[in-house]
This record gives C-alpha cells, structure tokens and sequence, in this order.
C-alpha cells in the first residue's frame, strides 16, 4: 500500500514547484514551509543532491478539525508535498497520503478529514499535470 498520492511529469524544477503551490492555495492549504534539501546537504554536508523540496502544507480549518478530535495528531503536521527530479530527468510530486497517515492515530473520528485531504490532495496533483501540458 502506497503511503503517497504521486504523479510524474516534464517540465522545469522550480516552475513545477511554483504550479504546485500555486495548487495547494487553490485547495485552501498554505505552505507553512519549504525546505531545499539540495541547498541544505550542499550547506550541512558539502554534498552534492538532486532538486528536491519538501512541502509543509497545512489547510487550517481542517487542521483544526483534525486537533479537535486527536489533539496529539500536530505531530504528523504539516502535511508534506514534495517535489523532486527523477533518476529519469521528470519531475515528480508526491503528496502524504492523509488515509495513511491519520491511520496510525487509531481514530475513527479522523476519517472525514482524512478523506477530505486526500480529495484535495488528488485535485492538487490533476491541476499540477494539466498546468505542465
């Protein structure tokens, strides 16, 4: 079982990014924070690595939702989308996958919400690929 919604497409490194956050404002998520792993192991490490970001996307209200009925759940948020160059030179973005993730809570409660991101997290993704063509 996959642990992220994903897709694969062509196109430029930071101009899939842009599309991707642009997405997420349009599902009602803000990107909270955004992490250049490349730049950061170049930096921590001196080592070289692929572009790679990392997402922190949060939607407030259903964040607040989700607290509401499992008040420990802030530790699996925000919400990570990322975006990284594949070994075949396409871009893919990957999503965590809610119904994955809440699952470890054991909370029944969390379903809805989880399903609801999961729905946007999948819209996300379909406006990411129809911006690349």
């Amino acid at each position: 079982m996959s642990y992220t919604l994903q897709t694969t497409l062509d196109g430029e490194f930071e101009s899939v990014v842009e599309r991707t956050v642009a997405a997420l404002e349009d599902e009602g998520f803000g990107v909270l924070c955004d992490i250049d792993v490349r730049e950061t192991l170049k930096q921590k490490l001196d080592e070289e690595f692929r572009n790679y970001r990392i997402l922190g996307a949060c939607n407030p209200q259903l964040a607040h939702d989700a607290l509401e009925e499992e008040l420990g759940l802030g530790a699996l948020l925000p919400c990570n989308v990322v975006v990284y160059e594949t070994d075949e030179g396409d871009i893919a973005v990957r999503a965590v996958d809610p119904k994955q993730l809440v699952g470890v809570a054991d909370n029944p409660a969390l379903d809805s919400v989880a399903e609801e991101v999961h729905e946007r997290f999948e819209r996300v993704l379909t406006a990411v690929d129809r911006a690349g063509n």
